[in-house]
């Protein structure tokens, strides 16, 4: 089994500052890790590969920088690593990045299945996944918690939903996105980050995949960002406590009354 995993390299939300006068996003200095939900996808390929054999290869669109993420996946355990980097696709909405992820894949050629995380911590979308799906004309299921089965030609699955889980059957080729029920991301073993050290990912630019000029970066994302800004604090929250649900029904009546004159 051919897998390909999705991986994307997002700055650490925890160091996200934004500039107040141009509105944008201060990356100068700013660490960037895997986006978290990823790592649980490039842990259920590594498992499948365990359990059914096969390659494992992972995918990311982004500056020459996001290397050194694919290199953290190769000391996971992956078999090998691309990067689809070009100025050419600067400034690509989520339907122009599954459009560009989706050529790397016809590019890699005979691959079996496709797995993302469920979202980006940074755009919080969820569209990638199905977009390139939709790119492949290939089936597509989303919040899988278990791989329950496979074969040649067939991926049986659990997605879990609200109430329970649903157990599902899909043919090959597919893509999935998985959530972390599916198992906690391993570390890096010794010999994998030895290999990692070494490791130099393939680089493939727009021409690289025969991508339409018109459908990548800017000129093929109908949707754009005019703005991004941090909203101002409000001031402290005020804490209610009563023993009774009359007594919490009036303290509220009270404090709402007050706010509103």
């Amino acid at each position: 089994m051919k897998i390909v995993a999705c991986i994307k390299q997002v700055p650490d939300t925890k160091e996200v500052r934004i500039d107040p006068e141009t509105g944008t996003m201060i990356r100068e200095g700013v660490p960037s890790i895997i986006n978290p939900f990823d790592l649980y996808a490039v842990e259920t390929a590594l498992q499948l590969k365990e359990r059914f054999g096969g390659e494992v290869i992972v995918v990311t669109m982004g500056p020459p920088q996001a290397a050194e993420a694919l290199k953290d996946t190769i000391a996971m355990g992956a078999d090998n690593a691309i990067l689809i980097s070009d100025r050419a696709f600067a400034g690509s909405d989520t339907l122009a990045t599954s459009y560009t992820i989706a050529k790397a894949i016809e590019k890699i050629g005979g691959v079996d299945l496709v797995i993302t995380g469920k979202q980006a911590i940074d755009g919080d979308t969820a569209q990638v996944g199905p977009g390139v799906a939709v790119n492949l004309d290939a089936p597509f299921i989303a919040f899988i918690g278990k791989i329950e089965d496979a074969t040649e030609k067939t991926l049986t699955v659990a997605r879990l939903m609200e109430d329970g889980h649903d157990i599902l059957e899909v043919s090959l080729p597919a893509v999935i996105s998985v959530v972390k029920e599916i198992g906690e991301p391993r570390l890096p073993s010794v010999r994998g980050k030895m290999r990692a050290n070494k490791f130099q990912p393939t680089v493939w630019k727009a021409a690289d995949i025969a991508a339409d000029e018109k459908r990548i970066g800017l000129s093929g994302s109908p949707t754009q960002v005019a703005k991004i800004f941090t909203p101002k604090s409000r001031g402290k929250g005020q804490m209610l406590q009563a023993e009774t649900a009359d007594q919490y029904a009036e303290m509220v009546a009270e404090k709402l009354g007050s706010f509103l004159g």
